[in-house]
């Protein structure tokens, strides 16, 4: 057995600060009130995440790319059969990841143009009707419990091969290394500081898009007509 570099470093930060955010979306939701301006920071913040890791996804170190881990309906097949053999996401785990940054950015976007009707407007809510405004609202908030039961899922799926496989997917996604028989795989190459910053710099472009910077302010009110008394 030899030890490779399995996960960079961008994609385990990805990871876990991902998990916060998600938190700290869902607990500011339930507090309500004041904690709405943080629930919408957190929100934009899932959007910077899920941004850098699709650009990631192409320009990173190699286990971290899409084309590495994305493969069609053979490969799960194959792998289903016992005679798939690799390192980093199987194909099941590569459709587990494909759904989960598929719904997570589904339920940040539709958030940018929610209200919950009393005092909170999403960043993005003067692009769209009121009317269209509400059906996002309605999707954002049934799409929370569609992201529970995918999470629980994922968490199961880590803890089946972990226990049951014995195959700890837990710790290289810590440490970023994993031990493999020799010549069964290679250290990840690629995804350096040029690719990091690239990716870094389009992520910031989305999260100033996303807050509303580039939304017009709406026009003052007219002053209401003084009576002179005349």
């Amino acid at each position: 057995m030899i030890t490779i570099r399995l996960w960079d470093l961008p994609v385990r930060l990805f990871h876990w600060v991902l998990v916060l955010a998600v938190v700290g979306a869902i607990v500011t939701t339930k507090l309500g009130g004041s904690w709405m301006a943080w629930h919408e920071r957190f929100g934009l913040l899932v959007i910077g995440l899920l941004a850098f890791r699709i650009v990631w996804g192409f320009v990173g170190s190699s286990y971290a790319r899409f084309a590495r881990f994305v493969h069609g309906p053979g490969a799960i097949l194959a792998y289903l059969k016992g005679q798939w053999q690799g390192v980093g996401h199987n194909p099941l785990g590569a459709l587990s990841v494909l759904a989960l940054i598929g719904l997570f950015g589904f339920q940040a976007v539709s958030g940018l143009f929610a209200n919950d009707e009393i005092a909170f407007y999403g960043p993005l809510y003067p692009l769209v009707s009121s009317d269209l405004s509400a059906t996002l609202s309605g999707w954002h908030r049934q799409t929370e419990w569609y992201l529970y039961g995918l999470v629980a899922l994922h968490v199961a799926a880590v803890m089946f091969y972990t226990h049951i496989r014995k195959d700890d997917l837990l710790k290289p996604m810590i440490n970023g290394r994993k031990a493999v028989p020799q010549g069964h795989a290679d250290d990840a190459k690629g995804g350096g500081a040029i690719a990091f910053m690239v990716s870094l710099a389009l992520a910031l472009a989305v999260v100033w898009a996303a807050s509303g910077e580039l939304v017009s302010p709406p026009p003052a009110p007219e002053p209401a007509p003084q009576d002179l008394g005349w």
